[in-house]
């Protein structure tokens, strides 16, 4: 295998430090007025395809099963749009997501313009594209984002943006970058581009459910995917395309999935949490070091706790959904508000079928409807920037997982604060140098703090073989 390598302090660079993005940090989310969806330009009419205009190329970062799928939504958004360039650490996903493209749309891309390895997300950001689409593992995107905003190029950057709250601070000073620039960036949070979603997001805002006094959100379903060990693949290797079972890469699925409805929750309450009470387990997962299923508080600064609940093990109830209560009635955040009685007084009106009946599935898919926006945002000059958000959210995630993982009550100042950072120190194809164990409450499980601890343990058994050596 072709070895491949770039230290952490090259590949997280500056704007990943603690003290580059803890000076502009709190400035960035001290209002909370920016919590709103992607506004349609024809009033409150979304539309089905972007405007026409000149062609605009993009190139994806991370060419799995998600940047695939989200190459050809943006084929799916209007006309004149090209996928250029294509990047992955590994040839064999470029490789797929290039047949597909080819396959689907009809778009071939030369070898030239596909990038291998660590450092391709910089092959394809240099290059004369206009759009960065990036659905890397999550450890990799606050960089990605990073390089393609001091590139000035606009983004679609699939969710969540960070798995720690070093990378997460990193993003809240890119987003604040990009608004300077005047960039787009659409991220794959979706619900605040999904019809029904907005469209029951402005009935609460007008009133319909009264003050917001609670809420509880859940992510519960089965077991995603995992990857075997390969004798051909170094331990890097390995982990990366396990990436979903390992904390490093993906957060964990409280970070990586849940975020989803945490990102429904700071949207409709228009805050996030100052604070979060956690617990969860490990019951079933077959690889990697994270856990199956989360129940975390979350309490916000009027003293409203909310439930949230995330869970991936086979063969259990299932349960994927919003529900915010109000002092006048509730809402499921989708489609419905009923009052105290339960009783419906207002319904979003979906598309009717061939029969005249009521069908979600008719509305235009959520994912294609990002791209949509993302398209006639820039075709319009209208920048739109929701990359703010999404690292809220994300931050929002990781302060439950951190509750859950410690057994403690952690505040979002501490999250704010903290110079938690995951991942080793060099990116090589070959053993990674990381701890690699199961959080296990009420031993205030940090990452970083065992890594040094590895590291002096090393550091001594060295020092204690070299004096062997010299008696």
């Amino acid at each position: 295998m072709k070895k491949s390598s770039i230290s952490r302090r090259n590949f997280l660079g500056k704007a990943a430090t603690v003290g580059a993005v803890g000076v502009v940090a709190p400035a960035i989310i001290s209002s909370c007025s920016r919590t709103a969806a992607f506004k349609p330009v024809a009033g409150d009419t979304f539309l089905d395809q972007a405007p026409d205009g000149p062609v605009l190329k993009a190139a994806v970062i991370g060419c799995g099963g998600r940047g695939s799928g989200a190459a050809i939504n943006f084929l799916n958004a209007g006309p004149n749009l090209q996928i250029t360039h294509l990047a992955d650490t590994f040839k064999d996903r470029v490789d797929s997501c290039r047949a597909n493209i080819l396959k689907q749309k009809g778009q071939e891309i030369p070898d030239e313009n596909c990038f291998y390895g660590f450092d391709a997300y910089q092959k394809a950001i240099e290059t004369d594209v206009d759009i960065i689409i990036t659905a890397t593992p999550p450890y990799f995107r606050p960089e990605v984002l990073a390089a393609a905003v001091d590139a000035r190029k606009h983004i679609f950057a699939e969710k969540p943006v960070a798995v720690d709250p070093v990378g997460a601070r990193s993003v809240m000073a890119t987003a604040l970058k990009a608004k300077g620039l005047g960039l787009t960036i659409v991220t794959g949070t979706q619900r605040r581009h999904q019809r029904d979603f907005v469209t029951t997001y402005n009935q609460i805002k007008a009133g319909a459910v009264g003050d917001i006094v609670g809420g509880n959100f859940w992510w519960n379903g089965g077991k995603l995917w995992h990857r075997d060990p390969n004798p051909m693949w170094s331990e890097m290797e390995y982990m990366i395309r396990d990436w979903v079972n390992w904390i490093w890469l993906s957060g964990d699925h409280i970070v990586e999935q849940h975020v989803h409805n945490l990102d429904v929750m700071h949207w409709f309450f228009g805050k996030y949490p100052v604070a979060a009470r956690g617990m969860g387990a490990r019951h079933r997962r077959v690889t990697g070091d994270q856990w199956d299923n989360f129940s975390v508080e979350y309490v916000f600064d009027n003293d409203i706790r909310v439930h949230s609940q995330c869970r991936q093990i086979n063969g259990c109830w299932n349960m994927e959904g919003n529900r915010i209560q109000g002092t006048k009635g509730s809402s499921n955040c989708q489609d419905t508000v009923v009052d105290l009685a339960g009783n419906e007084i207002w319904k979003f009106q979906y598309p009717l079928d061939e029969e005249g009946q009521p069908q979600r599935r008719l509305l235009k898919p959520a994912m294609d409807q990002e791209h949509v926006d993302l398209v006639t945002s820039i075709r319009t000059n209208q920048a739109f920037n929701e990359l703010e958000n999404t690292a809220i959210s994300t931050m929002i995630a990781i302060m439950g997982r951190e509750s859950s993982y410690t057994g403690k009550e952690v505040t979002w100042e501490e999250m704010m604060n903290s110079d938690m950072k995951l991942g080793p120190e060099v990116f090589a194809f070959g053993p990674v140098d990381i701890p690699k164990v199961v959080p296990v409450p009420g031993l205030a499980y940090d990452a970083e703090a065992e890594r040094r601890r590895a590291e002096e343990r090393a550091a001594a058994a060295a020092a204690r073989k070299q004096a062997a050596a010299t008696n």
